[in-house]
């Protein structure tokens, strides 16, 4: 999609102030709450402002070339230049149709052929560098410091389980310690988003947009009290196959610098996301705003949906005359499931191919008469795939199985954010596109916009989401209801709900064939308005859905993109219940973690008008079994106000539609 921008040079109203003799540049968001102050005399520093309260405390930012320049020190301003934007920005395949683009911009140019901009927003700034340097570079390291002024707490996910003990490779999956700043383990790294705590119940959440050609920022504690500093990893220099089923990178050496990259380019974005209330971090947009514009011309066959999935449930389906497994026969039967439920797609997990080759397909699987048979049905394929075997043919995989009908890639394992691996990412996304293909990174860093840039990227992990259900016992309503504050910030989210049998705290096992959901049957329903997933599966197995009939048309009937979010109440850890809109028709969901909650549920969000609105509760025994639950047609309009009484680990889920 094409982003017009409004842009007017103003050099006093664009809320940029400066005083030249000392080098100190203020730049304020539109409605002046936030205020950033740049001190570019000497060493570059930033901190910022929100009202009274000082958020990022005077801060370094630096990046180191080889050949002996450091971007950031010693600097001397060539020339600023303030501007204003107030646009929207038309989205696809997201959580509304529209977005209000509004920011004052300060732009400075320093001697050396190189820059800084930085953005100031009513919920945020963001910085980045730029070069224009007519040869290639080489960027040693960087410096991105978040000094706070106090010893506040912190939600922060520790980077834990390196393979082959190199501690930028991992999952991406963790569940987050509530802790001071100054009681961060101080040899371990974390990655983003992480979410400080700040008095007057103001939030911070540090994370990064448009990341391409560059290494991800993790987070270490720096060096300062109560400091936060970025650490990024070495590119690449050997690798060694390996890990699971073989289909892994191990590095095993890395350069001494962090990215060669062009000398003339913007680098990613350094994200600052303030909020005055918790709820308002549920319907944040600016990692979508800050990513570049979309590169696909034409996203109209980008389709995202739902999907039946196979690898959760374990193909554990049952009542059949045939072996249930990886087999021809057991993929007809998720299509069936998937055509008479309007599910949209089927994902054929690992073990349709081979692990090492993913153009030998096992001789149980005829993929040629899934696709044909799922085409029929008006369901789609999917394929899952190591993102090692893709990448040593991808040109052949896509060419091929896209000609055979195939929709699109499920990838996984990259367990990286390396330079080498970014490109990987941005690399198959544009090949993708060229085969019509869509993509979900499993196995992902999170999202730092690659979505608005390539619209066939359709979901991305790096979420301790219900596959960890099948081996462990973390106390996923508490992980449930912190996400939607901290990591669906990045941006979406392969959480992977739908669980049918439901336990609560006391019955719960970690079984891998036949696994459970910690919490409520409600609890798994809301989920899918409340997460943002525009390609979003159905964990359990078809024959668990066929009995559970009501539960499975709500799922089906819960679209995976909107055309208006709308955030109803939340506190960080505690609950969320937020509102979307498709079309005429509203979804609303609610969680809690194990104390439980009760929410009032406004309806004012509604245009004027009857409605009717279908809704799904926590049975009265619902703490004590998960899957009881009650559903109730009742009718509402926006005057009205309803509890959401939520056992512990509970949930509530609506569908409210006009009275025709």
């Amino acid at each position: 999609m094409r982003n017009i921008y409004i842009i007017l040079v103003l050099l006093l109203s664009a809320g940029v102030v400066y005083a030249q003799k000392n080098q100190q540049f203020r730049l304020n968001s539109p409605d002046n709450k936030i205020q950033v102050t740049v001190d570019a005399a000497g060493q570059l520093q930033w901190s910022v402002q929100h009202g009274q309260q000082q958020v990022i405390a005077p801060s370094s930012i630096a990046m180191r070339l080889e050949g002996g320049q450091t971007l950031g020190e010693n600097v001397k301003v060539a020339s600023s230049k303030p501007e204003s934007v107030n646009t929207t920005i038309k989205a696809l395949n997201y959580k509304k149709d529209v977005i209000e683009d509004r920011y004052n911009q300060l732009t400075l140019n320093f001697r050396g052929d190189y820059g800084v901009i930085f953005r100031a927003y009513n919920d945020g700034v963001a910085y980045r560098f730029f070069t224009k340097k007519r040869k290639p570079i080489t960027v040693a390291s960087e410096v991105a410091e978040f000094n706070f002024p106090q010893d506040h707490m912190i939600y922060i996910p520790y980077a834990n389980d390196p393979h082959v003990g190199d501690m930028y490779q991992i999952s991406f999956e963790n569940i987050y310690n509530h802790i001071r700043l100054s009681e961060i383990n101080k040899d371990t790294l974390a990655f983003a988003p992480v979410l400080v705590e700040l008095p007057n119940g103001i939030k911070a959440a540090i994370t990064e947009a448009d990341l391409e050609s560059y290494p991800g920022m993790f987070l270490k504690a720096g060096g300062k009290d109560f400091s936060l500093t970025g650490d990024f990893a070495p590119y690449p220099v050997e690798e060694k196959q390996g890990g699971h089923n073989n289909l892994q990178s191990y590095v095993m050496k890395r350069a001494p610098y962090i990215a060669k990259t062009e000398g003339s380019r913007s680098f990613p974005w350094r994200v600052l996301i303030v909020s005055e209330e918790d709820k308002d971090l549920l319907n944040n947009d600016m990692i979508y705003k800050l990513a570049s514009p979309s590169r696909i011309k034409d996203a109209s066959w980008v389709e995202p949906g739902k999907v039946a999935w196979d690898w959760w449930n374990d193909w554990n389906i049952s009542g059949v005359d045939f072996r249930a497994g990886i087999n021809t026969d057991t993929y007809k039967y998720y299509i069936d499931f998937a055509a008479a439920n309007n599910i949209e797609n089927v994902l054929l997990d690992e073990g349709w191919a081979t692990s090492e080759d993913i153009m030998k397909i096992v001789p149980e699987i005829n993929l040629q008469e899934i696709i044909d048979y799922a085409k029929q049905k008006n369901v789609g394929i999917w394929l899952w795939g190591g993102w090692l075997p893709l990448s040593k043919k991808t040109d052949e995989a896509l060419s091929t199985y896209s000609k055979m009908g195939v929709k699109g890639f499920k990838v996984d394992f990259m367990d990286r954010d390396d330079q080498k691996m970014v490109d990987f990412y941005y690399n198959l996304a544009q090949k993708a596109a060229e085969y019509k293909l869509m993509i979900d990174y499993h196995g992902a860093y999170k999202p730092t916009g690659l979505q608005r840039t390539y619209p066939n990227v359709v979901n991305f992990e790096g979420v301790h989401g219900l596959e960890q259900a099948k081996w462990s016992n973390p106390d996923f309503p508490l992980y449930d209801s912190t996400i939607p504050f901290i990591r669906m910030l990045a941006g979406p989210m392969d959480y992977t709900p739908g669980a049918m049998n439901n336990a609560n705290k006391h019955n719960f096992r970690a079984i891998h064939s036949t696994p459970m959901s910690q919490g409520t049957r409600a609890h798994q329903l809301a989920l899918y308005v409340m997460y943002e997933a525009p390609f979003n599966m159905l964990a359990d197995n078809p024959t668990s859905y066929q009995r559970e009939q009501e539960s499975t048309r709500f799922i089906a009937s819960v679209p995976t993109t909107f055309d208006e979010t709308v955030a109803l109440e939340g506190k960080v850890s505690e609950y969320a219940a937020i509102a979307r809109r498709k079309g005429d028709t509203w979804y609303v969901g609610a969680i809690t973690n194990w104390d439980g909650h009760d929410v009032d549920i406004a309806f004012s969000f509604l245009p004027e008008g009857a409605y009717e609105a279908e809704i799904f509760k926590d049975g009265i025994n619902a703490d004590r079994e998960g899957s009881d639950y009650v559903r109730e047609v009742v009718k509402v309009s926006s005057k009205d106000q309803l509890k959401a009484e939520m056992a512990p680990g509970g949930g509530w889920a609506a569908r409210i539609y006009p009275v025709k």
